[in-house]
């Protein structure tokens, strides 16, 4: 079973992103330590909050540097909710710098009649990269659940990986660019199609053990 560094900055429900892992085939470690970052296979960046606190709570634990590492080296990473945010540039909701691993902001849902801001329950996926290993093994447009009232705008259209429809905004609800995974939405929370992305996202993880063993 792959060994995944599960990161603690105070800003999410820890637990819930654990318990996915290990029904997906992992054995997840929650840590805030640098080396242990440096030394996991894989790594998750769970997240549920504001962005300003996140980032600010990362860089005091001095775990931004040791991140950057990790996905420049090639090793599997997936963001999930504030842990997707706080890989742009900026966001309409802080002022603080965001981590800039991707080129983008993270921008408000526009209020309209008939939709509701935060954005909360069930969603359907569109898929962007329909051959993605996140989505190996997914039913056609899978729902997956989402509580957010912000949203990602990725500079490069094709680091989008999925999008979703909220009364009439389209906006993306995932992006991939080669090791580096992260989504919207709570995969943990989103039942048979959850467990299945996070089982694709393990077996990348175990894939890459092979190779780097080889």
């Amino acid at each position: 079973m792959p060994t995944i560094a599960v990161v603690d900055y105070d800003m999410g429900n820890l637990h819930s992103a654990c318990k996915g892992l290990e029904k997906a085939g992992a054995t997840p470690i929650i840590t805030d330590s640098p080396a242990a970052l440096d030394q996991a296979e894989a790594i998750v960046l769970p997240g549920v909050g504001s962005f300003d606190p996140a980032v600010q709570h990362l860089r005091s634990r001095q775990l931004e540097a040791p991140i950057k590492r990790a996905i420049a080296s090639g090793k599997p990473f997936l963001g999930i909710c504030l842990g997707l945010q706080i890989l742009f540039e900026a966001s309409e909701e802080g002022k603080e710098p965001g981590l800039g691993i991707v080129a983008g902001t993270v921008k408000r849902f526009r209020h309209e009649p008939g939709i509701t801001v935060p954005h909360m329950g069930w969603n359907q996926l569109e898929l962007a990269q329909p051959n993605s290993p996140l989505w190996q093994d997914l039913s056609v447009d899978p729902w997956v659940y989402f509580v957010h009232s912000y949203y990602v705008d990725p500079s490069d259209p094709k680091a989008r990986a999925a999008t979703i429809t909220h009364g009439s905004q389209t906006v993306t609800a995932a992006i991939a660019q080669n090791n580096l995974m992260a989504v919207q939405f709570h995969p943990e929370k989103s039942s048979t199609a959850g467990l299945q992305i996070l089982a694709n996202f393990v077996n990348l993880v175990q894939a890459r053990q092979v190779v780097t063993a080889s």
